[in-house]
């Protein structure tokens, strides 16, 4: 009998090292922290990648790095996603910020913003690159969301409500996808040495009025039974796993990499 359902391809021995030469990959937020690891993993793989930041020495210092192009946008802006590569293969959505406050306190204009670079954004980059992707029969979306896009910490409203939504949107794309060769996954990392989580480390202290050392040991890793960190290069070798050949029956789900956060 023939067999008329799709099988993978390109599919390299278990230990093989992932090749995605001629393929072509979208990083936001690649100029620093998670994003430039990201880029930096993809492009040892073979990928070209198109480094975006708003930071122009960030963006470009890693596109030089990577052999690959800086793109210097706003992503709060709308109209910048028109003027970015449409011709993406692998999207990676991780551009981010955060904002610590009471919810009764939370500047409004503060959590539109983070709306806007967090849910909009993503979902005018799948909408901008889909078509290529289905074009071509293959397709690879990572949306670096985080621990919070599966649980809720207190003065994050707008950071929780913006990683659940990209949660959810990262379920459509994964089931419109899926006839397309095209998958979509969320990686969920804890707190990740960044510049970023540096940020949270100073305001978690003013809010609560302690010190550094104590927010990271008492507040951040509180429920982690991991006591450490996540390294961005962690997190970027859980993103190209995402985008290889083994990964292609895995799709619309969300791979948490919390140091054990969301076991308890």
């Amino acid at each position: 009998m023939t067999n008329t359902f799709p099988t993978p391809d390109r599919l390299p021995s278990p230990g093989g090292a992932l090749d995605l030469s001629g393929r072509t990959a979208l990083v936001t937020g690649g100029g620093s922290g998670i994003g430039r690891a990201c880029a930096l993993a993809l492009a040892q793989a073979g990928a070209f990648v198109h480094v975006v930041d708003r930071d122009a020495d960030s963006a470009k210092a890693v596109a030089e790095l990577t052999g690959g192009r800086a793109h210097v946008a706003d992503l709060a802006d709308a109209s910048a996603v028109d003027l970015l590569p449409a011709d993406a293969d692998i999207l990676v959505n991780n551009a981010g910020l955060q904002h610590v406050a009471p919810l009764t306190e939370f500047p409004p204009d503060r959590f539109e913003l983070i709306q806007k670079v967090m849910v909009t954004a993503p979902f005018l980059l799948m909408r901008r690159t889909l078509p290529h992707m289905y074009g071509g029969g293959w397709g690879r979306i990572v949306n670096v969301s985080s621990v919070h896009g599966l649980r809720a910490s207190a003065y994050k409203a707008a950071y929780v409500a913006a990683k659940h939504a990209l949660e959810g949107l990262s379920k459509v794309a994964a089931i419109e996808g899926a006839p397309h060769g095209v998958t979509s996954n969320c990686v969920n990392p804890g707190y990740v040495r960044t510049p970023l989580v540096e940020g949270q480390v100073r305001d978690q202290a003013a809010a609560h009025g302690i010190s550094e050392g104590d927010v990271l040991a008492d507040v951040m890793l509180a429920r982690s039974p991991v006591k450490r960190l996540l390294e961005t290069e962690e997190v970027a070798a859980a993103v190209l796993w995402l985008c290889g050949p083994h990964s292609g029956y895995l799709t619309g789900t969300s791979l948490p990499l919390d140091g054990g956060w969301t076991a308890g």
